[in-house]
């Protein structure tokens, strides 16, 4: 934060910050493994072009940023984390309310790796419920700029948690299957992949899926996916930097591949497990 290296307890924001009070920020998580960070490229494009399309300035270049996540694991001392980069609208000397005048914040940390799904969720699957919450729509919000306008997301957790679920998915504007907390969803039938088009985060996870199916020979597509689809699908799973392939037993109260993790499921699963020792998938972090 302003050019220091703190322990995270010191770390402050002031109560301006539009970030804070608007929301008004986008950000990026790229995660660490076995001392290598995960696609790093990819989510240093897609932070930089979300700062660019919202009108931010940065204090620094792109590589000065890769140097920044970089000590900030280094000094961590972690080999396996959860590294953020975020822009925020700052504010303005003056208080003005014209964006315009307000001085952008970069922050960035480091800390330990989590997953949305927890050992025993991996194993036996997630249950999930779909909420009737709709998404934030596209001509309002940009999904592809990772941002933190997640009351739709939360009242959709909230949903779940009353149908007796451990996450969920909401709606986008039409009905269909859009993507839950964090994270994108795909199902599989017959041997086919699929996942919501409209109104989702292209996540680098999910980018992840579809260059694995590329190299497998697996059909994967992003279309219109309804709930009876998703609880007629053959196999079902979410993706996120926060766990990478997670698989799902169960959609509301309907249980998919007899309950337990499916074949095609597994094997991405493991597949994108060992691209974290690729080096054309992954970087090196440097220690001291």
């Amino acid at each position: 934060m302003d050019g220091q290296y703190l322990r995270m307890s010191e770390a402050k924001i002031s109560v301006l910050d539009w970030g804070l009070l608007h929301s008004d920020a986008t950000y990026d998580t790229v995660h660490v493994w076995n001392r290598r960070f995960f696609r790093l490229d990819l989510h240093l494009d897609r932070f930089l072009a979300g700062v660019e399309r919202l009108r931010m300035k940065l204090p620094y270049d792109r590589e000065q940023i890769a140097l920044i996540l970089n000590n900030c694991v280094a000094l961590s001392g972690l080999e396996s984390a959860y590294v953020e980069m975020i822009c925020t609208r700052g504010s303005s000397p003056t208080f003005s309310r014209d964006p315009r005048n307000a001085e952008n914040r970069f922050i960035a940390f480091a800390v330990a790796f989590g997953s949305v799904a927890n050992k025993e969720q991996l194993q036996r699957g997630l249950h999930v419920a779909i909420s009737d919450t709709v998404r934030i729509p596209p001509r309002s919000i940009d999904p592809t700029i990772k941002n933190y306008h997640w009351l739709d997301l939360v009242k959709g957790l909230f949903d779940a948690y009353d149908m007796g679920a451990e996450t969920a998915l909401i709606l986008d504007s039409n009905g269909n299957i859009a993507e839950g907390p964090g994270f994108n969803v795909f199902i599989v039938k017959r041997g086919s992949l699929k996942t919501p088009r409209f109104g989702v985060l292209p996540g680098v996870t999910r980018r992840t899926v579809f260059d694995i199916c590329a190299e497998i020979g697996l059909s994967a597509a992003a279309v219109h996916i309804s709930p009876a689809d998703l609880k007629d699908a053959d196999e079902v799973f979410i993706t996120s930097t926060a766990g990478g392939i997670m698989p799902v037993t169960r959609v509301d109260g309907t249980q998919i591949a007899h309950g337990r993790v499916g074949a095609v499921t597994q094997r991405l699963k493991d597949l994108y497990w060992q691209k974290h020792d690729d080096p054309a998938w992954s970087t090196a972090v440097v220690y001291p």
